[in-house]
């Protein structure tokens, strides 16, 4: 019809052409193949990555080395405990012509035989609810591959193992954190904390006895009460329980002791500090629920294997007798000891005293735990030494949270400690942003 737009002539400019045509550099841009026009960027996924706040510093440190400054390492969990021969000389002579992969679940005879650890220190099993992983790292990957979707929820108390936070963040899942406190030394949160941050999206519960960072020590009360609030609201527990044999002030109490439905409970182990054996790389996802077993196994078989030298370590660890253990453990209970005794010396200075695992975690009189590990570093020595610790921070996913705590391990024999607590002693006494 007249005057509609559909019957208005097209406008033209003044050489004829249509004045809505496209421009010369718009028909050359859609002469580019699409594929020329795509940019290398990094996944979102690897942008949010964060980085480890324990190894952050590891430049700074390397650079100080360099300069001739002895470092005293409390910063990493890395013992300096012997690894026992036995299991090194399993290997050494092992009468092995081809390295074959592995079972996917790890090999049948260590399996068999971590039942009989596993049944040493209380936990039913049989071996086709073991899976052998690579450390307990990928154990817990596996456990947030496996039982979360992306966009789920896990509820953690905090401070917690940083690396949780770079497998939640690999799985696409959200840590919800629960705050702990150090005036309690880090005891389990009220109950009703839980509770309250429970939505259609939390799907599990993750807890780690002896705790890495904090060493607190679980009791089974802390346990059952964290199981019981799982069965009642059908969610996962994850319990990653590699310091077990480090209990000093109380019992070890196992997720799988608990009363209750087992089909809750992921156990995620590894041999490394058991053994004093982080290189080896070799952990255990243990479960009695068959379907997340199943599901798991999947993901194993992606990875093809387990560590099959590995393997041979462990499998001749579980040999040692129960008392292997007496000495390591009483070894890091001084060290404890002489480590929290001399942190309360400090003025302005508290560390609670943790009951498992190597790790303390002290709240200093400082402005910033990041600037000042990062400064011990660069700027400061006593005696031509310093001491490289790592910044709570890293351990919180609250945000301002941990700023003036850090956390150390005591892996270093008590000389060294005495070496270390000098030159934090000095420090703190030197540095300008000492609040």
């Amino acid at each position: 019809m007249p005057g509609t737009p559909h019957s208005r002539a097209p406008s033209k400019s003044k050489h004829g052409n249509r004045e809505d045509s496209p421009s010369p550099v718009i028909l050359f841009a859609l002469l580019i193949p699409p594929y020329l026009c795509r940019m290398l960027t990094i996944s979102q996924r690897g942008n949010q990555m964060p980085p480890s706040p324990i190894r952050k510093l590891v430049p700074y440190a390397e650079a100080a080395k360099k300069k001739g400054i002895k470092v005293y390492h409390l910063n990493i969990g890395q013992p300096d405990i012997e690894t026992p021969p036995a299991i090194i000389d399993a290997v050494r002579h092992a009468d092995i012509k081809v390295l074959e992969y592995s079972h996917s679940a790890g090999n049948e005879s260590y399996r068999r035989k971590l039942v009989q650890y596993y049944k040493r220190v209380g936990i039913d099993v049989s071996h086709d609810q073991i899976l052998i992983t690579t450390g307990g790292s990928e154990a817990i990957m596996f456990g947030f591959f496996t039982c979360l979707n992306p966009g789920d929820e896990v509820i953690i108390p905090e401070p917690f193992y940083a690396n949780y936070n770079g497998f939640a963040c690999a799985a696409g899942v959200k840590v919800v954190p629960i705050p702990s406190r150090i005036e309690t030394g880090f005891a389990l949160p009220p109950i009703a904390e839980f509770e309250k941050v429970i939505t259609g999206k939390t799907r599990a519960i993750m807890i780690c006895s002896p705790n890495n960072p904090t060493g607190y020590l679980y009791s089974r009360e802390e346990m059952e009460a964290v199981k019981d609030i799982c069965v009642k609201n059908d969610l996962y527990l994850f319990s990653d329980e590699a310091y077990r044999e480090f209990c000093y002030d109380g019992d070890y109490v196992s997720a799988m002791h608990l009363g209750g439905p087992d089909s809750h409970v992921v156990l995620m182990d590894t041999i490394s500090k058991r053994y004093s054996a982080c290189g080896a790389r070799l952990g255990a996802f243990v479960t009695k629920n068959k379907a997340v077993y199943d599901t798991a196994m999947k993901f194993a078989q992606a990875r093809l294997s387990p560590p099959g030298l590995a393997q041979i370590m462990a499998e001749a660890a579980v040999d040692l007798p129960q008392s292997y253990f007496d000495a390591p453990k009483a070894e890091y209970q001084r060290r404890r000891d002489l480590l929290v005794k001399r942190l309360n010396a400090m003025p302005g200075v508290f560390c609670p005293n943790p009951g498992g695992a190597f790790y303390a975690i002290a709240r200093l009189p400082i402005d910033d735990s990041d600037k000042f590990c990062q400064w011990l570093l660069e700027e400061f020595n006593y005696n031509n030494q310093t001491v490289m610790l790592a910044p709570a921070t890293g351990f919180y996913s609250t945000a301002g949270l941990g700023k003036n705590e850090v956390r150390l391990a005591y892996v270093l024999n008590l000389d060294a400690i005495n070496a270390a607590m000098d030159c934090l002693e000095k420090a703190l006494e030197a540095y300008p942003g000492r609040m």
